[in-house]
């Protein structure tokens, strides 16, 4: 019906009488639609789209008090329109008067501290596994500029519900904050609300964290604290190296100190659990980037489980037959302080990653090794070195030839991400420890040469093309070559962030796995550090044919945020606005 203002706060809804009779009436005034009932001798307005999934209320049943929506069955008190189900969210409540035997209703929902609900409901999401209540959150805290916000609770909501330390979910929500500025507007949204739905699974029916207190002691020599985390993680003894993390934190060492500790515990043994250990452990020290160092104490400890149960691949019989990878390793590793010394990465604008990183794809372990130390000792920084060993990675599944088990995508997949992740590492805190990675992820790459049997050529431009090509082809399963090559037709027409946003916008809209989140932003961060050369094409070349060979999906997750986003913008889910509460 229409609405007659009655003053600038108040809309006139109908005579009391008239609403007694009809129990309810149903108004539509400054663009919301508004419930009116009368019900055990009280007035009573609530928005009449149902929060949860938009049906009208009015085809609801009231009862003794509680409102109950026909579609779902979510339950609403009638004095403050809290739901009593938590898939649903709270509908709004708007005040109301009755004048002169008639009926008001002022038009703006009753105010609450929509920071704090939105934030309310994020937890809530989480803590049941409700992925549309935490896509409405998201977008709620979007709204308000409060991201980062939810970023932060749904981190600590993580490391606290998960006894089993650092997860997939921490990782795939700390690599979507990392890549939010490559992305578009829209897609930014969608990337947090990813991340969060992957903290929800990786809490699900896990047990809580507990924390061991830190040590009460004197003792306050950094060398000290390092030394007894690398022997406790060396022999397996969780429960004294996180003490030994937590006194550390506590006690104020540098952040440097800190991940020094760390990034050498994951180094003392070879390509910890195919590199996830210290991809894990880099993820942590970029949330904190994120959410701040001063709740280091509360992320860090959660990487001891994994430390000290990884599996060391020194104990791998590929890593030591037909050729001893570890002995090689482990005598090279003994040298890098001399290497560092002498070479002093004293030279600057060095360009020789492309060279570098074809000796490691096609050379012998010793070949690759030589080129490697004989780098250092001529002043190569670490931080280069580390990037033509990602670059090499990153040729694999350039080159991957899709006649390999499907199964191996994830074997290049796990070296390029490892060799990101030292790669990352080293820009943080350098040290000839952390540098054990490089020699470490070489030998990966070395291992994975039959992957490249037949090597895959690079595709060549192929014409004119549109983002919408690209984003067309992951729509037909298996496009991995034709999805490289309108890769690289795009490359050629200068699209490169188009082609970055491109393959954000294709992973985001797929129920990607945890692979998926990991090497697009690895491609990011390597793509950044190559821009403008052909390793930079290369890298997002691997990206894309990684990607093309995990779509499509039935792609819920996506459905899921598009609702919660039309809601939230008002859209009529349903045509029928009208109808009866009884």
């Amino acid at each position: 019906m229409a609405a007659e203002v009655a003053s600038p706060a108040t809309v006139r809804v109908c005579p009391l009488e008239e609403l007694k009779r009809d129990l309810f009436k149903v108004i539509s005034a400054e663009g919301r639609v508004i419930l009116v009932l009368f019900h055990e001798g009280e007035v009573f307005s609530l928005d009449n789209r149902c929060p949860h999934m938009g049906f009208p209320l009015s085809q609801g049943t009231v009862r003794e008090g509680i409102l109950t929506c026909h579609w779902h069955h979510a339950r609403f008190d009638l004095a403050g329109g809290c739901t009593l189900d938590p898939f649903a969210d709270d509908v709004p409540a708007f005040a109301t008067d009755v004048r002169d035997g008639v009926v008001f209703v002022d038009p703006h929902p009753i105010s609450g501290d929509k920071r704090g609900h939105a934030l309310c409901k994020l937890n809530e999401g989480l803590e049941h596994g409700l992925n549309l209540v935490l896509a409405k959150s998201v977008i709620s805290l979007n709204e308000l500029d409060a991201s980062s916000e939810g970023l932060r609770q749904a981190a600590f909501f993580g490391l606290k519900n998960r006894a089993a330390g650092w997860s997939t979910g921490l990782s795939i929500l700390t690599a979507m904050a990392n890549v939010l500025p490559a992305l578009t507007a829209e897609d930014r949204r969608l990337a947090l609300f990813h991340g969060v739905v992957h903290v929800a699974r990786s809490t699900a029916n896990q047990s809580p964290d507990f924390d061991l207190e830190p040590l009460a002691t004197r003792e306050t020599r950094p060398e000290r604290y390092v030394d007894w985390f690398r022997r406790f993680v060396d022999s397996r003894s969780e429960d004294a190296a996180e003490r030994t993390l937590r006194t550390a934190i506590r006690i104020g060492l540098s952040q440097q100190v800190i991940a020094t500790m760390l990034f050498a515990a994951c180094t003392d043994h070879l390509y910890m659990d195919v590199g996830h250990t210290l991809d894990f452990t880099n993820k942590a020290f970029e949330l904190l980037d994120h959410i701040g160092w001063e709740h280091a104490e509360a992320v860090l400890p959660s990487l001891v489980p994994h430390l000290v149960s990884a599996q060391r691949m020194e104990e791998s019989s590929s890593w030591r037959h037909p050729v001893d990878l570890p002995d090689l390793l482990h005598k090279v590793h003994g040298e890098l302080d001399g290497l560092l010394s002498e070479g002093g990465g004293r030279r600057r604008g060095w360009h020789g990653h492309a060279q570098l990183a074809q000796t490691i794809l096609d050379g012998e372990p010793a070949k690759i090794i030589e080129a490697l130390t004989e780098s250092l000792r001529s002043g190569v920084a670490l931080t280069d070195l580390s990037a033509a060993v990602a670059y090499a990675a990153a040729l694999r599944p350039v080159h991957f030839h899709v006649s390999n088990e499907f199964g191996d995508w994830d074997t290049v997949h796990h070296t390029f991400t490892y060799t990101n992740a030292v790669d990352q590492a080293l820009r943080r805190a350098p040290s000839s420890l952390l540098a054990r990675g490089i020699f470490d992820g070489a030998m990966s790459v070395y291992l994975e040469r039959f992957l490249n049997m037949p090597r895959q050529p690079l595709p060549s431009p192929s014409g004119q093309v549109t983002a919408g090509q690209l984003l067309a082809q992951f729509d037909v399963q298996g496009r991995v070559d034709e999805t490289a090559q309108v890769v690289a037709s795009l490359l050629a027409q200068g699209e490169h962030e188009v082609v970055v946003q491109t393959l954000g916008h294709a992973l985001l809209r797929e129920d990607a796995g945890f692979h998926q989140f990991q090497i697009f932003e690895a491609g990011v961060r390597q793509y950044r550090r190559f821009a403008g050369t052909p390793p930079g094409d290369h890298v997002l070349l691997g990206v894309a044919r990684f990607l093309a060979a995990h779509s499509p999906t039935v792609r819920a997750t996506g459905q899921t945020f598009d609702i919660a986003a039309r809601l939230h913008r008002g859209e009529a889910l349903y045509a029928n606005q009208q109808g009866g509460a009884n």
